[in-house]
């Protein structure tokens, strides 16, 4: 008698989708037959296993099961068209692919298991490189161009690409016979995988380049200029196009990403477009206020002071950080004041404040306050 197919897979009658496909996942992983080579029991289990994902993941085979079990079809044989015993073909495999895409891509593809197979790699495009470069606040603020040295793969120049010492063009593999894909069988499915003899080229050089090695391509460092443009951050990602590897047999070269990262300057921070600073006034200046040249990155602002600034207040000047990556407009700069208290003053220095402090009412008018020794306690 045929199990329960709920039962089978391990899930309720009230199971989702969802839940059945992961459940047939996990399963199906453990009772593969790539995974229990010679195991028989293992490899009845998947068939089962199967079976029970075909009817339950159709809604309209699952409705029918639901309501008439495994009488579906009158008989105790595969329900819906079976023919007694349940076997899972290539093309039951080939409706399934989102399936084994995910749990046996390495097997079926060699490369991510996508359905219909893995494209030859004759004409492969190049790979995408990565450099990451360190900039100034300076270049992030105006813009720059860096000329950068990498290590990459470049069309061989004895050969021009071809891979072959002569200039021959390249024959087609015996084995593969030009598809670059072998096909395999084992129990009762088959499958393709890269062909070992020409590794997927699904052509051979018989004459290799000595230079190359028949790769076609060779490892040299190359410069490369790279335009960095004014306002940008951490991170960002600047993509030169066709400066990756070379491409396989003259097929395009893949790109090149540099990614940047930011080399702080002493005395600013950077916040997204917005920069950072600091200055320090006389108490004086903070009280009266003044027209102050505050350092930039690139030389200097003229912020003003007002009258009465306190110590810690931050003052904002609009179009004066970095610009804005892509747009016109800049982000700001904001201004943090500090008040600069004297650590030692002259004897006119010390009177005048201490008159100060008596117009305040914020020195008794005691005869001992006036004297050398006050100020010596106050200022050392």
């Amino acid at each position: 008698m045929k199990r329960d197919y709920y039962e089978v897979l391990g899930v309720a009658k009230s199971a989702t989708n969802d839940e059945i496909k992961s459940a047939y996942r996990k399963l199906a992983l453990k009772y593969h037959p790539d995974k229990n080579p010679g195991n028989k029991e293992a490899e009845e289990k998947f068939k089962e296993i199967n079976e029970a994902y075909e009817i339950l993941s159709d809604a309209q085979k699952k409705q029918q099961y639901d309501t008439f079990g495994h009488d579906a079809t009158g008989g105790g044989g595969n329900p819906f068209g079976g023919q007694g015993n349940y076997q899972y073909s290539s093309g039951d495999f080939s409706n399934m692919g989102d399936i084994f895409g995910d749990i046996f891509g390495d097997i079926f593809s060699g490369q991510g298991g996508r359905r219909g197979g893995r494209a030859s790699s004759q004409h492969r495009c190049g790979e995408d490189l990565r450099y990451d470069i360190d900039i100034s606040y300076l270049e992030a603020m105006n813009g720059a161009e860096i000329s950068i040295d990498i290590p990459k793969q470049e069309v061989c120049s004895s050969c021009h690409g071809t891979g072959s010492k002569d200039g021959s063009a390249p024959k087609q593999c015996p084995q593969c016979k030009g598809s670059g894909q072998v096909r395999y069988s084992q129990g009762f499915f088959s499958f393709s995988q890269e062909c070992p003899k020409c590794h997927g080229k699904g052509t051979i050089i018989s004459n290799p380049c000595p230079d190359c090695r028949g790769e076609g391509t060779v490892k040299k460092r190359k410069t490369v200029k790279v335009r960095v443009p004014a306002g940008v951050d951490e991170g960002t990602s600047l993509k030169v196009s066709g400066s990756g590897n070379a491409g396989a047999n003259g097929a395009p070269a893949g790109d090149l990403y540099v990614v940047v990262h930011m080399r702080s300057t002493p005395g600013f921070r950077r916040d997204g477009d917005n920069l950072h600073t600091e200055v320090s006034v006389s108490f004086s200046q903070a009280a009266m206020g003044v027209e102050y040249d505050v350092p930039v990155l690139q030389g200097s602002v003229k912020v003003k002071i007002p009258v009465g600034t306190q110590p810690g207040t931050t003052l904002r000047i609009r179009e004066q950080g970095f610009p804005k990556l892509g747009r016109k407009n800049r982000g700001d700069l904001f201004v943090k004041v500090n008040v600069s208290v004297p650590k030692s003053m002259n004897d006119a220095q010390k009177h005048a404040l201490f008159e100060y402090a008596k117009s305040m009412g914020e020195v008794p008018e005691d005869s001992k306050y006036q004297s050398d020794n006050f100020f010596k306690k106050i200022f050392g």
